[in-house]
């Protein structure tokens, strides 16, 4: 169900907040429901679920994986009904990806758009295995009938911005019947069946594209002989610089390089303490365009940049590289900066790009460090 009306004042527009407004107790609760990767937790290969970014936009629906239905049908030759134990017996593949919120980096954009206040860390990393999508549109003859989007249905169910709906996304039939692009309908993760935040029992897995685009408790594919234009593909998540424009959509992760903080922190200001001499530094690069070929490090205001190692594995091209350098600290303040370059030559800003939804802010991360005897 999608609809308007009857909702009031229960759900505001999304707007931009005032010079001096700060977070709301609003903004709080849904920092609250939902968390980041701690950045420490950048040294797993891949992210542990519970530390692993979870954005959950309305509530994490009751599911039975004994009951639990798939439907495929639409614009298809051969509609579909599947149980759990139906996609289990299809041949099953395994992709490690990174998935990201498109939200990451809003927090810190000015104005800031009103929202789920992310800073940097809404990001995760896991082995992802289940049927590739290609597979059942194949098997349900999508296509035959002529088709434009493949468009999925989560359980999850709630209104935003005025609007009653269930969560549903659309892909284009052309990206969801490839099988070079590895989309994935996906039952396990890290070799364990789907958490409930996770999505239990069954959910989309996009690579290469923000989190948006992978719906999660997913009851049904439907293929469409036209253009999806339901709220979550035409309202939310595009790039706007105006309230009344149409804008773009909001697609492929940018490129993006973390940092595990070196040494310890400072409680309430997570400040960095380390001591003189030689520190490790670790952390992760990603983009859905193209592999993460060069991470720089800028230790003088960036200044200048020096290359660190980037370790990259060519059999998983959906999943974060590992990069690592060491630097040399000295007593004082420093600011150290990361930043990385896909295969593509995207490159991360060192300005915020600026949009009314706070999507795709991949500005990069300036961590404070204080160095002492």
């Amino acid at each position: 169900m999608d609809g308007t009306t009857g909702f009031g004042e229960l759900s505001a527009p999304g707007r931009v907040a005032g010079p001096d407004e700060g977070i709301s107790t609003a903004e709080l609760a849904l920092a609250a429901r939902n968390h980041g990767l701690p950045l420490e937790a950048l040294r797993y290969d891949t992210s542990p679920p519970g530390l692993h970014y979870v954005l959950v936009h309305y509530d994490i629906p009751a599911t039975d994986a004994d009951t639990w239905r798939l439907t495929v049908d639409g614009r298809v030759g051969r509609p579909l009904s599947l149980g759990l134990a139906e996609l289990r017996e299809r041949p099953a593949v395994t992709h490690r990806v990174t998935l990201e919120c498109a939200g990451n980096g809003r927090a810190r954009l000015a104005p800031r758009p009103v929202s789920q206040p992310w800073l940097v860390e809404a990001v995760g990393t896991a082995d992802w295995t289940g049927v590739p999508l290609s597979a059942l549109l194949a098997e349900a003859g999508a296509g035959e009938e002529g088709a434009g989007d493949v468009v999925f249905t989560g359980a999850d169910h709630g209104v935003e911005r005025g609007t009653e709906q269930d969560y549903r996304r659309a892909l284009p039939l052309p990206h969801a019947a490839d099988p070079a692009r590895d989309v994935l309908v996906a039952y396990a993760m890290n070799g364990a069946p789907l958490p409930p935040q996770h999505g239990s029992p069954l959910r989309l897995v996009v690579p290469g594209w923000y989190g948006m685009a992978s719906v999660k408790w997913l009851r049904a594919v439907t293929v469409t002989d036209s253009p999806f234009t339901g709220f979550q593909q035409t309202a939310a998540y595009r790039f706007r610089q105006r309230a009344d424009e149409p804008g773009e959509p909001v697609t492929v992760i940018a490129p993006r390089a973390l940092m595990i903080p070196p040494g310890f922190p400072d409680f309430m200001t997570r400040a960095r303490v380390v001591r003189p001499g030689p520190v490790p530094l670790t952390g992760r690069a990603w983009s859905g365009h193209a592999p993460v070929v060069r991470v720089e490090l800028s230790d003088d205001g960036e200044e200048s940049w020096t290359d660190t190692e980037v370790t990259a594995d060519p059999g998983r091209p959906w999943a974060w590289a590992a990069w690592h350098t060491t630097w040399t600290a000295t007593p004082g303040t420093h600011r150290l900066t990361v930043r990385a370059t896909d295969a593509a030559d995207h490159t991360q800003p060192l300005t915020a790009p600026w949009n009314r939804g706070g999507f795709g802010n991949n500005l990069v991360q300036r961590v404070e460090v204080h160095c002492v005897r």
